[in-house]
Formats: structure tokens, sequence, C-alpha cells
């Protein structure tokens, strides 16, 4: 008896635009959501008044931390369930929370109730591993992986366009929109709800086409009618299958390895394992890695806090006794730039739009010229230089002032966007298996996720603790200080067999193989 099969709606040897295009509309939301906070978040914790008004920034740290810091308690167990039941559900429940975690924040009346809200948001998210995992297994051909692994950075990057956006232009609209909004209405009374019940519509649009259009990428539970040709049993194949029996290559029941953890080459190691001992997860290289992702992810995120309150700060006096050269020489800095909410606002939206040509044009470029280890290591070894340069920023005439902003966010967007991907990349070849892939992710998320709890209030403390020594720039000396700790670090992650083989042929990113895994586990 031979099983027929209807065409198969994606070609494994095309590049998954329809699906990637689907998964991007789904993340979307989420960048715009959590980005949306930040150009109003110091704001909001004066309102709450919680504290010295001069402690405003640690507060606005732990409340931009809080998500992540419950996100890094459920990252690995989001990308373990993710392995067991499929990836879509689980992304979509991360919307969901994430939806929620926005209105119980914009009806927040202290910072208790906001706090709540960031952290049951982060609890219920795990979509950062889930996207990764899902990504990995949409792409089936290695020369296909720095385009396809832009794409979620390039979607980040657009939601930190339309985030601050949205939060700096309708955060207390009843004051920036008198004529509209009412002091004594719902908007009076909760300032910054709108921008919060914005965010949480564009979560709900995501969940709905997610739901309705976006097709589940784990390899036990695609459809049948997905499958490939090769991927169907034969007339002479047993007719009770399993699921491994329509795996790619198919699979000989009556073998005496079914059943064991095999594998031969890198075309097979998406449906395939890799040998009949169980699975190593914790390899030299993916611990390098994913130490090197946390750091990095922690002195990118002080960055990113710390930009919206040196840039909204007001500025300091400088020292009479001493002059603006010397203190210059010397890396005083008093105090930020003194610029407006609604301002910075713009700035961060601009600064998006910079990402996005990083993105789009500078990676992939950037990825054909090096290759990705060697631009994983020089991207890491030049990362101190975007911080050491922002607290210079105060010592520019106004006429020049908006040209040395854009030129420091472009400086770090450069590193900070050729980066992340190329972590990404690093991370799937060396994992051992795809069975583990989701739990490796999840593990990854769950990492970054406890950086990036770390890095606000550390970074907003320093930076209280230097505004009182109109010294600024000590918060960003830390993060120099922790990106320069990365740079030595990340000699410490070993280039593949693999990489090494194909460094001279046309190939961009290398393929995972068996005897990679099998050298490191």
């Amino acid at each position: 008896m031979t099983l027929t099969r209807q065409e198969s709606n994606r070609d494994p040897e095309k590049f998954p635009t329809t699906q990637l295009f689907l998964l991007a509309i789904v993340r979307l939301a989420e960048p715009i959501a959590l980005t949306s906070i930040f150009p109003y978040a110091w704001a909001l914790v004066k309102k709450f008044k919680v504290g010295n008004e001069s402690d405003a920034s640690f507060y606005a740290g732990l409340l931009i931390s809080a998500f992540a810091l419950a996100e890094s308690l459920t990252g690995m167990a989001w990308g373990g369930l993710s392995d067991r039941v499929g990836r879509k559900p689980v992304l979509l429940l991360g919307c969901t929370g994430t939806m929620l975690s926005m209105l119980m924040v914009g009806f927040a009346s202290n910072i208790w109730v906001a706090l709540a809200g960031r952290a049951i948001g982060g609890f219920l998210n795990g979509n950062i591993g889930v996207i990764q995992t899902m990504v990995a297994e949409l792409v089936t051909k290695p020369e296909h992986e720095p385009r396809a692994y832009s794409i979620m950075p390039f979607v980040w990057s657009i939601g930190t366009i339309i985030g601050p956006a949205l939060g700096g232009t309708f955060a207390d609209p009843a004051s920036s929109f008198p004529n509209t909004f009412s002091q004594d209405g719902i908007f009076g009374r909760f300032p910054y709800l709108l921008p919060n019940m914005l965010c949480s519509g564009l979560l709900l649009i995501s969940i709905v086409a997610g739901y309705l259009l976006l097709e589940e990428t784990h390899p036990d539970m695609q459809p049948r009618v997905m499958l490939p040709d090769s991927a169907y049993v034969s007339e002479e194949t047993p007719l009770i299958a399993t699921a491994d029996a329509i795996k790619i290559p198919p699979v000989d029941l009556r073998s005496e390895t079914y059943g064991t953890f095999e594998g031969s080459d890198d075309s097979t190691w998406r449906h395939t394992r890799t040998k009949t001992r169980p699975v190593k997860i914790f390899t030299k290289r993916i611990v390098a890695l994913i130490i090197a992702l946390g750091i990095f992810t922690y002195h990118s995120m002080t960055y990113d806090h710390l930009l919206p309150i040196f840039l909204e700060d007001e500025r300091g006096d400088p020292m009479a006794s001493i002059s603006m050269f010397a203190q210059s020489a010397m890396g005083m800095s008093p105090g930020g730039l003194g610029l407006s909410v609604q301002k910075v606002g713009v700035i961060m939206s601009i600064n998006g739009i910079i990402a996005l040509f990083v993105q789009a044009v500078v990676f992939p470029l950037a990825a054909a010229m090096f290759g990705i280890h060697r631009l994983f290591i020089l991207v890491t070894l030049l990362h101190p230089a975007a911080y050491l340069i922002m607290p210079y920023l105060v010592y520019l005439p106004p006429a020049w002032l908006m040209v040395g902003i854009y030129t420091c966010l472009t400086i770090r967007n450069v590193l900070s966007i050729l980066a992340y991907p190329v972590l990404l990349i690093l991370i799937k070849e060396a994992t051992p298996s795809p069975c583990v892939l989701g739990k490796i992710n999840g593990l990854a998320a769950s990492a970054g996720a406890a950086c990036r709890t770390v890095a606000p209030p550390v970074a907003g403390f320093l930076y209280t603790v230097g505004s009182r020594m109109d010294f600024t720039g000590l918060a960003w000396y830390g993060s120099a200080f922790v990106a320069a700790v990365g740079s030595a670090q990340c000699f410490t992650v070993k280039r593949s067999r693999t990489e090494a083989d194909v460094e001279h042929t046309e190939r961009n990113v290398p393929a995972v193989t068996v005897t990679d895994c099998e050298s490191e586990s």
C-alpha cells in the first residue's frame, strides 16, 4: 500500500518568508509594549513619590527590571514546556500575559501595583526563547541563517521606534492634550493608562494573527501535509507507524538502531539525534556562549535604562574652580542633558530607525565580510567604547548636541545590533540535538532575563551616587567595565571544528554537525 500526500505549503529549500513574516507580526507587539514604559518610567516613579526624588532613577530601574526578574525564573520552564506541547501555544500565552501586564500597570495607583503588573507579565512570558527556537526550526539551510536571525532583532528595532513614541506621546494625556482629555476623567486619574491600552490593543491583534495563521514548528507536531515526499512510508514499511516513522530521513522500524539517538550529517541535524547516550546540554561551548549572552544583555540593558534618564536629567553646573576642559579630561560629567519627555521619545524612535538600518544593511554585509565567529569577537572587543563616550555629551555646545547624541547612538547600534543575532546563531550551532533546542534557548532567555533584572537597579544606583558627586558618568563607566569583562570572556568561546572547515567557502554561517556535538559532549 502506498500512502499519497498533498502538496506541501512550505518548501524546506526556500527561505520561509511567509511564516517568518507572521512570526514577526506576533513578535512586534512585544517590544512595543516593553519599551513604551522607558520614556515615562522615571516620571511615573516620581508621581508615586517613592523615597527621595533623587532615588527615582533607582526605583525606575526596579520597575523596568521586575519583568525581567520574573522572566528569568520561568524562561527555561517555558522552553521545556514548548518542547512537550509545541511552540505556538506557549508563544500565544506569553503575548496574553504581556497584555494583562500592560493593563495592570496602566491602572496602577502606586509603585507596588505597577511592580506586580510587570512581574506577572514576566512570569507568563517565555517568548524570547520560544521565538528563537521557532526561527531555528523554520530555517533549514545554513546560508539562510544570517538573513533569518536578523529578522527578529529587526522587528525589535521597529518596536523600539513605535514603543517609546507611544509612551512619550500619550503618557499623561490630560496634561499633554488638555483640550481632548480631562483631568477629572479616567486618563486624568490614571495618567499612564492610555499608552498601555494602545499597546494592549496591538498585542491582541498579534494574538489573533498568530492563532489563525502561524504554523506550529515543532518537528514532532507538524501536520502530515507539511512534510516533504521523503518523509512518508513506502510499500515495504510497516503500516503501524510512530512519530519517528515520518522523520527526515525515513526511519526503518526494523533497524536495531531504531529508538536510539543516531545522526549523520548537518542536513539531518534538525530531525535526528546524536548518539545512544543521553544528550549533554551543558557543553563547554554552550556555557561560554550563555555567559557571553548574559554579559552582553547586562551592559546593553544598562544603556537602555540610562539613556532616557541621562537625556531628561537636569543639566548640572560646571565646577567653577575647574575649567570645562579639565573636567572633561578627568571624566567628570555634571548632570544630564535636560531634554523633555516628548523629545526623548522622538530621540528613542529615531534611535530605532538607526537600528533598522544597521540590521537591514550593515549586519548582512558584516556577516559576509568577517564570518560569524570573527564578527562576534570584533563587536565584543569594541563594545566598551559605546559607553565611554556618552558622558562627554554634556560638554557639547547646544548647536552640536543632537549631532553628538545621534553619533553616539549610531556607534552603539552598530555594535549592539551586530552582537545579538551573532550570539543567537552561535548558540543554535552549538546545540547538540534538536530535542533540547527549546530548553537551551529557554536557558539562554532565562540567563538574559536575569541579567536584565540586575542591570537597571545597579545602573540606577550608580547614576544616583554619581549625581550626588556631579559625576553622572560613573554609571556609564560601570557599564563600560562590564563590557570590558565581556571583551576578555569572548575568547573562551572556542570556534567549532565545522566553522574552521568552511571558513574558506562562500557560506557565511557554519552548520552544526554531529562531530561538533560529540567533540564537546
